[in-house]
């Protein structure tokens, strides 16, 4: 039977090797019914346990379950998504906030974080990847070098970039076309989720996106690149693996919200699904196509989504170079 009460604490593992090194963070469930992470940090908890893996050097930080009633629930978020507006609240209004009033200064206190996704419709894994560095107003970054070597060691072949940049232009467009709503989607800072918020306190890190929700093999993915991060930082005796082959670059560069409930898309896209530039994607309630802009990628299209929310975001193939 599952419980109907508010989760009252946060529950973190943490291991320090007795010779000093970097200080990993490692995320789980920050959505609820995204359990790869939480399964991959079980494993890795038993091992470590056991003895069977052992810290080397370092400071190694486990949260399997970020979001405690969005995990009970089963569901993406308990009162909010966790992962926007990531910041320190002086005065609380949900659980998630509550939550981030915990979580951003354990994020503070580390290096490097991994962030462990799944995502609503089939798909590979994929690596969320931040800005180049930059000292701009949007996400300034310094850290880039060292963010793409992680990126690239994570046992993906497609990286993604230019979240944070597309969401701000999402936000300038809603508020030119005087969208009303949640308050929060008119927020530039609404996009800033726990890479994003870890970046402004001079840490970096990846979302690693393991697959589709209920993938198997996702949990494992999620295993891999733990494992493969604690090599890449030199944590743990544990042979790092070359970047894979041919690995894609992909930049968001639009984000196109659900007008309607009755919006619907033309048919089951699958994020990296390539269009044409012009083809139909979907169409509005009112029968207009909604089409391509360019030649690109259909990114996280949600059929579910709530009207005034993201329904999906346009990818183009990126000029950046691991």
């Amino acid at each position: 039977m599952i419980s109907s009460s508010i989760p009252s604490t946060l529950q973190r593992h943490q291991f320090a090797a007795l010779e000093p090194g970097p200080r990993l963070l490692v995320l789980g469930a920050v959505h609820g019914n995204e359990t790869c992470g939480t399964r991959a940090i079980e494993r890795l908890l038993r091992e470590l346990d056991s003895g069977a893996l052992a810290l080397t050097r370092g400071l190694l930080t486990l949260v399997p379950v970020t979001n405690p009633l969005a995990y009970q629930k089963k569901q993406r978020q308990g009162e909010r998504n966790l992962n926007r507006n990531m910041r320190v609240n002086a005065a609380p209004a949900n659980f998630e906030d509550r939550i981030s009033n915990v979580l951003c200064p354990w994020i503070a206190e580390h290096d490097v974080l991994l962030d462990l996704h799944s995502f609503h419709t089939a798909g590979v894994p994929f690596a969320m990847l931040g800005p180049e560095d930059n000292d701009g107003d949007i996400e300034p970054f310094s850290h880039a070098q060292a963010e793409q070597r992680m990126a690239a060691h994570l046992g993906t072949t497609r990286i993604v970039e230019g979240w944070m940049g597309t969401y701000a232009r999402g936000v300038e467009r809603r508020r030119k076309e005087g969208k009303v709503g949640a308050p929060d989607l008119l927020d530039r800072n609404y996009g800033v989720g726990t890479t994003e918020f870890a970046r402004t306190q001079g840490v970096y890190g990846i979302t690693l996106e393991c697959g589709q929700h209920d993938d198997p093999h996702a949990p494992e993915v999620a295993y891999h690149a733990i494992l493969q991060t604690l090599a890449l930082l030199g944590m743990a005796q544990l042979p790092l693996e070359p970047p894979r082959p041919e690995i894609e670059i992909i930049r968001l560069v639009d984000v196109i919200d659900m007008e309607h409930p009755a919006d619907a898309f033309t048919r089951e896209w699958a994020s990296f699904d390539r269009v044409a530039k012009g083809q139909a994607i979907g169409h509005r309630h009112d029968g207009t196509a909604v089409t391509a802009p360019d030649d690109g990628y259909i990114v996280f299209p949600n059929p579910k989504a709530l009207a005034g929310n993201e329904w999906f975001y346009f990818g183009v193939k990126s000029g950046r170079k691991l």
